[in-house]
């Protein structure tokens, strides 16, 4: 994990958030690089959920609500996590993650037994002290709306993006017109107060999710789920989380989120151990029954065929884009070779990478190579978008580079290239190199990327 982080910091994939200042717990920034992988995969999800299907919608909910949307969605009063504190230092730990790091498992565990289990088992705090009572502390991050702080102007940064989905179902059923089934989706910023933040960008108190609401009738949820397990694999092969390295946790009902009949869990093989990747739940129309109710608004859809009002039930296929990042530079980081001969490669599957391709002049002192190397680079990068430039340092250092940073092919411009037209073309992963006419450039990339 050490060796990845290193690599984040160093490549411009991630950095500490407000790290000048000393950094702040929980958040993170993504650099240079890291923005483009996470855009990719961002594309990649909404051209697979949303732009290629032709029941699904986009949405873009605002991050601001009404405070009775989570009164109603049972967030303010239940959406908590259990919390300890150091007795001498008062630091803050999650209950349940300190029961885990001593091998007892937690589930299914009340405030109650947890604070009996520490006590029992005589916990300590990493500083050596005793721990107080376990209690509840809600995760929502609370903000004021307008210029006057009262019960009125209370509101929340949202911990999920979910409810705002529900809330526009009617919106949505007004305008469009959709027969079920169909879902909604959209990708944004979720803001979590979590005690202990941990593991690089796997816990953070600013995240992103990309989710989705997928609307059935009630008699169809089993199909439904069954339909939507088969897609999360099918995403998972789109950005190249290995399949050996998922694991389905079927959630015990004792463990079930207040909203859910079923939850299965996709966990992932961390570095750091086997941790929840992606959730699949079913939330029957405990939302939509709620925030009917709450705000007097009837939330359904007719049947065509009966004519029939219906409060459709629910599948949440939940994605988080800060995990599926880590999953994915942890498969595809790579070490190889030993001593001068040893390489950090990232492979990255190439409709995700930063870039797709480097251009380079083997030698930056050469006017006509540089000339040439850029009129080549002008013309990829109107072609793949994802195109960088690099000069810097000897070819085989830019190799290297290109290798960390999972750039799939790198092209050299060389003296062959001045007198035939012809450049060499290198394969991240085998290191194999080809030499091709610039006129089949263009096609023997597009082959390689399919």
């Amino acid at each position: 994990m050490e060796q990845l982080i290193s690599l984040c910091k160093r490549r411009g994939f991630i950095f500490q958030g407000s790290e000048i200042y000393g950094g702040l717990a929980g958040t993170w920034d993504y650099g240079p690089l890291g923005s483009e992988l996470k855009r990719n995969i961002q594309n990649a999800w909404w051209n697979m959920f949303i732009t290629s299907r032709e029941d699904m919608y986009g949405i873009d909910a605002a991050i601001l609500m009404n405070q009775n949307v989570w009164k109603a969605s049972g967030h303010v009063a239940g959406f908590s996590d259990p919390l300890v504190e150091d007795i001498v230092t008062q630091k803050r730990y999650r209950a349940d993650h300190v029961l885990e790091e001593h091998n007892i498992d937690p589930k299914g565990m009340s405030i109650e037994m947890m604070s009996k289990a520490i006590a029992d088992h005589k916990l300590k705090s990493i500083d050596g002290n005793a721990f107080g009572e376990v209690r509840t502390f809600n995760m929502m991050f609370q903000t004021n709306i307008g210029a006057i702080q009262d019960g009125t102007s209370v509101s929340y940064l949202r911990p999920e993006t979910a409810q705002g989905m529900f809330v526009n179902f009617k919106n949505v059923v007004d305008s469009l017109h959709p027969k079920l089934p169909f879902g909604l989706g959209q990708i944004g910023k979720a803001f979590r107060n979590e005690i202990a933040p941990r593991d690089f960008v796997f816990r953070s108190r600013e995240f992103e999710q990309m989710e989705i609401e997928y609307f059935v009738k009630e008699e169809d949820w089993q199909g439904r789920f069954a339909d939507w397990m088969v897609a999360m694999y099918a995403w998972m092969d789109v950005v190249g989380i290995p399949r050996t390295k998922v694991h389905e946790l079927e959630v015990a009902p004792e463990d079930l989120a207040h909203y859910s009949k079923r939850t299965m869990d996709f966990e992932f093989d961390f570095p750091f151990g086997r941790k929840e990747l992606y959730g699949l739940a079913y939330r029957t129309n405990f939302d939509l029954n709620n925030h009917a109710a709450a705000s007097t608004v009837p939330l359904y859809v007719v049947d065509d065929e009966t004519s029939e009002k219906i409060v459709p039930h629910c599948i949440e296929p939940t994605f988080g884009l800060d995990r599926t990042i880590l999953a994915v530079l942890a498969s595809a980081y790579h070490e190889e070779g030993e001593g001068d001969d040893k390489r950090v490669v990232l492979k990255l599957k190439s409709n995700i990478a930063p870039y797709k391709v480097c251009v380079s002049p083997l030698l930056r002192n050469k006017p006509e190579l540089v000339d040439k190397a850029r009129a080549l680079y002008s013309v990829m990068k109107k072609v793949f978008g994802n195109v960088t430039w690099d000069d810097n340092g000897n070819i085989g250092k830019r190799y290297r580079r290109q290798d960390e940073i999972g750039t799939p092919y790198c092209i050299t411009v060389d003296f062959d290239t001045l007198a035939d037209d012809t450049v060499t073309v290198r394969d991240r992963d085998t290191a194999n190199q080809d030499r091709v006419a610039i006129a089949d450039l263009e096609n023997f990339l597009k082959e390689k990327f399919q």
